[in-house]
Order: structure tokens, then C-alpha cells, then sequence
């Protein structure tokens, strides 16, 4: 029993890591862009798809390998193992990341493949595109940070657990938002600064007119 649980705890780890892995670098290449000179360009939709499809599988083999680690605890521990608030707190986090999933897979991928980048979306898209990307990103590592904190089981209510969960999101919402509209603006003012900038100069007399 003991072997069987250490083998599974260890493939939902490897799923976790590698989820986690791919959603920090592509968080921070997503940061990276928007701070460029072009920061409108189009994604490249391949590495999307590639992400898109890794992501998912992980998430595919951490519900398999949790409900077997699940399982087998409480073959153990009995129905009283579902008492546990930590236990509930990241259950329930995982169910939002899962729903939260459909919708980016169902409605963002296929808005930015349809519009090119992020900054190139409707206002309205745009802004549940960033919803969806603040609740991804956040319950992805709220789940780790639940999955590893083994002091957090029975110490805590399940309030007291989640009450950084919301706040946690519309932080990032936040930043999020002040970063993508930082960067719009950028993009719609380079190009009207450097055509003043040029037109000074090809026609230095005309503001004294």
C-alpha cells in the first residue's frame, strides 16, 4: 500500500511540476513580449497548441493520480478524511482550474488564434482573456502551494484557506490589465511619435507659422 501510494504521489508531482513549469515560462515570455518594442505582434500559435496540449494532459494525470492518492487515504483513514479543510480547499481549487481550463481551450486560444495576440482582442475578449489567464495562473500554484503545505491539514478552516484565493486573482486581474493596457497604449504611440518626430524635421519652419 505504502509503495503504491509513493508511485502515484510521484507521477501527480511530475504532472504538477511540469504544468506549473510551462505556465510560469509562458507567463513570463507572455511579460516579456509586452514590454518589447512590438508588444502587438502575432503569438506563435504552434507553441500555443504545444502548451495547450501538454498542460492539459497534466491536468488529465493529476485528476487520475489525485483521486487514486485520495482513494487510497481514505481506504486507510476512513470517510473521516474527507473532513480535512485543506483537503476540501484543494479539491475545490482544482475543480475551478478544470472549468477554468475548458474555457481558456473553448473560447480564448481560439480568440487569439483568430486575432493574432492578446492586445489585438476586442476590449470585452480581451478582458476575459485575462480573467481566465489570472485564475489559471494563480490556482495553478495555490493547488501546489495546498498539495505541498502537509501542516496546513486540520490546522486551518476552509475560509481561512481560501480567503487569498480571490484576492490572489484580481491582483493578478489587476496587473494584468495595467500591463496590457500599458503596452496598447505604447503600441498606438510610437509609431504617431516617430511620424511627429520625422515631420519636425522635414518641415522645421511650419510651427513657427
Amino acid at each position: 500500500m505504502e509503495m503504491s501510494r509513493l508511485v502515484v504521489l510521484y507521477i501527480h508531482l511530475i504532472a504538477c511540476c511540469t504544468a506549473i513549469g510551462l505556465v510560469l515560462t509562458s507567463d513570463i515570455a507572455t511579460i516579456r513580449k509586452l514590454f518589447k518594442s512590438d508588444p502587438g505582434r502575432s503569438d506563435n500559435i504552434r507553441h500555443l497548441h504545444y502548451l495547450q496540449r501538454v498542460v492539459s494532459w497534466s491536468l488529465i494525470t493529476l485528476w487520475v493520480s489525485g483521486v487514486a492518492i485520495i482513494s487510497l487515504d481514505a481506504s486507510v483513514k476512513g470517510l473521516e478524511y474527507f473532513a480535512n479543510p485543506k483537503l476540501q480547499a484543494k479539491i475545490a481549487v482544482v475543480l475551478i482550474l478544470t472549468f477554468n481550463g475548458f474555457l481558456l481551450h473553448a473560447s480564448v486560444m481560439p480568440n487569439i488564434e483568430r486575432f493574432g495576440s492578446m492586445l489585438k482582442l476586442p476590449i470585452n475578449q480581451r478582458i476575459f482573456a485575462l480573467v481566465v489567464g489570472s485564475v489559471s495562473g494563480v490556482s495553478w500554484f495555490y493547488a501546489a502551494m495546498l498539495g505541498v503545505g502537509r501542516s496546513l491539514s486540520w490546522k486551518y478552516s476552509l475560509f481561512e484557506l481560501m480567503v487569498f484565493y480571490p484576492i490572489l486573482i484580481a491582483g493578478g486581474f489587476v496587473a494584468l490589465w495595467g500591463l496590457t493596457t500599458w503596452a496598447q497604449k505604447k503600441k498606438s504611440y510610437e509609431p504617431f511619435s516617430s511620424s511627429s518626430l520625422s515631420s519636425s524635421y522635414m518641415y522645421p519652419i511650419t510651427g513657427s507659422l
